[in-house]
């Protein structure tokens, strides 16, 4: 079976990165076949003290600095370092569900012969709170992700690699390089679009399933999909066919909501068609909240509405920020003016 590197890039994760170490670090998987990378990016807290003191009681456990701080560069650094024969990346905050999560992703390589593995990553964390719960609701929905990603789904299946990769053989990054460190969100989005392109397989199995901790309040769910929303517009720039229509309709409805309400100050008809589709919209989500709370605490049902406008305005926000970002710069290239500092290359890894 392939020996496995789990690649961590973490920063200011001291509330969580013990736990999640522990779990990976004490899998029922030969210990000379695994290490775990820690690639830390200049942490203010105690995440550095707590993977130093794990180190002293795990030897196949490697702590990396990642002086860039994004979380592309942290991955590009644990790659550099990696020995085994696959790698995996699971974040800091992720809750590993058994002891058999290595074993199960090794396997799955070599049965499948894919050159990269996808899995499900569900939002289902013990104890939860309300507005947690809420978000794992909203987000397992198809008004709360993109209905073309397989991330909430259980069946395996060979699929296309760029909303579901994150496990990888070593030949991967030999064929497409590594991650591009202009992206400090859908880095691994914009990296499955080179692995996808070079006709690469990766094949989605629920044996390696990960489950990562919803956001806990209102304001950090909305700057989380406002850096999703960043990242998807940056992919649309650089990879154009990367664009989906579902991709495009919270930014749209989000002009739409803006202007159609200025549009209504001057011309009343439009004003009556603004008031129509934001009460639909209003509607649609109350309904959706209904349904997908019904078994749940009311407090649960409640705030899934919230959650959906979080969401979709957050992603809007975030997509119109770093669009208007890019035209910005295209233009002042066109124009002659000095354009803005490019991201460094991607070196290729040494082996």
């Amino acid at each position: 079976m392939p020996s496995v590197s789990v690649i961590v890039p973490v920063r200011n994760e001291s509330r969580s990165i013990e736990h999640t170490l522990r779990l990976l670090l004490t899998q029922d998987f030969p210990r000379a076949d695994f290490e775990v990378i820690v690639a830390d990016g200049a942490s203010t807290d105690d995440t550095v003290p707590i993977v130093r003191r794990l180190q002293g009681e795990f030897p196949n456990l490697k702590l990396v600095f990642n002086a860039d701080k994004l979380a592309s560069a942290g991955r590009n650094t644990a790659v550099r370092h990696a020995t085994k024969d696959v790698l995996v990346i699971v974040d800091g905050h992720c809750h590993v569900p058994d002891r058999d999560y290595l074993r199960n992703l090794s396997a799955a390589f070599e049965t499948s012969q894919a050159d990269c593995l996808g899995r499900p990553q569900p939002l289902d964390v013990p104890d939860p709170t309300p507005f947690q719960s809420a978000v794992s609701a909203a987000r397992s929905s198809r008004l709360g992700h993109n209905p073309d990603s397989d991330i909430y789904s259980n069946e395996p299946k060979f699929v296309p690699p760029q909303s579901t990769a994150v496990a990888y053989s070593r030949t991967v990054f030999h064929a497409v390089g590594l991650f591009d460190q202009a992206f400090d969100a859908c880095e691994d989005v914009e990296f499955n679009e080179r692995v996808h392109a070079a006709g690469l397989s990766c094949y989605f199995t629920p044996a390696v399933k990960i489950v990562y901790e919803p956001r806990a309040s209102f304001r950090a769910l909305f700057y989380q999909l406002g850096r999703y929303g960043s990242g998807r517009a940056k992919l649309a720039f650089k990879h154009p066919k990367s664009l989906s229509v579902p991709a495009l309709v919270p930014p749209l409805w989000a002009v739409w909501v803006i202007a159609g309400a200025l549009l209504s100050l001057a011309v009343p008809y439009a004003g009556w068609l603004w008031l129509a589709s934001v009460a639909f919209y209003l509607g649609v989500l109350l309904a959706a909240g209904a349904v997908l709370g019904r078994k749940k605490h009311r407090g649960v049902a409640a705030r899934i509405p919230v959650v959906f406008v979080a969401i979709h305005f957050g992603f809007a926000w975030g997509f119109w920020k770093e669009a208007a970002k890019q035209l910005r710069r295209s233009l002042q290239h066109r124009a002659g003016a000095p354009a803005f500092k490019p991201a460094r290359r991607s070196e290729l890894m040494a082996k």
